[in-house]
């Protein structure tokens, strides 16, 4: 019973680790879209386009 607990723990440590980092992921792209929609709104093209480039990167990364 002792290997199935420790596997049961990993297996349970593995999920909690995933979906934390989805949801780490998650507000990441929602912060990033904020942040895209004030740089439109201020007319700021350095920072729209560095804003993009980081989403882009999020999401080739993160799926």
């Amino acid at each position: 019973m002792g290997k199935m607990n420790v596997s049961n723990d990993m297996m349970l440590s593995l999920f909690a680790e995933m979906v934390l980092d989805e949801a780490i992921r998650k507000y990441k792209e929602q912060y990033l879209y904020r942040e895209i929609d004030l740089a439109l709104a201020k007319g700021d093209e350095q920072s729209f386009l560095a804003l993009t480039t980081e989403l882009k990167s999020l999401n080739t990364h993160g799926k």
